[in-house]
């Protein structure tokens, strides 16, 4: 099966638990935002409850998982910069504006993608990221 092809249509229930791994990183984002490794964590916690789940769960919770397992380092780079710049008293640069406007954008661009993809998959549709819907598709055993 190609990466975005699925011919399966998850019941209620699986497409509801589908779709909290998606929502889950979203109501984290509300309680951790300063933490980046707090997504990760419920991210984790999410995929690990429901590992042995139908593969449509298995499948969405381990992108979702992906996806804040790549966002984390990006994510502690800034905030650990950020820090720097507090605590030590050095001054803004341009690169430091550069990056902060980069992963703003790159976090708003994922905070949509999530949105989207709960949406779609709460309604029983199958929702492939470009980039961890292939990777996820090696991970993931049918």
């Amino acid at each position: 099966m190609a990466p975005g092809e699925f011919f399966y249509r998850p019941d209620e229930y699986e497409s509801e638990r589908a779709s909290n791994s998606y929502l889950m990183s979203l109501v984290v984002i509300m309680a951790g935002l300063p933490l980046p490794i707090v997504n990760v964590i419920a991210s984790a916690i999410f995929y690990f409850a429901n590992r042995k789940s139908a593969y449509f769960v298995r499948w969405h919770c381990t992108q979702t998982l992906l996806a804040q397992l790549f966002t984390l380092p990006v994510n502690a780079a800034g905030l650990y910069w950020t820090l720097g710049i507090i605590f030590d008293r050095t001054t803004i640069s341009n690169g430091y504006v550069s990056y902060l406007l980069t992963i703003i954008l790159f976090n708003l661009a994922e905070f949509i993608a999530t949105i989207h993809a709960a949406s779609r998959t709460r309604k029983g549709n199958h929702v492939v990221w470009w980039f961890f819907g292939p990777l996820t598709e090696m991970l993931v055993k049918a």
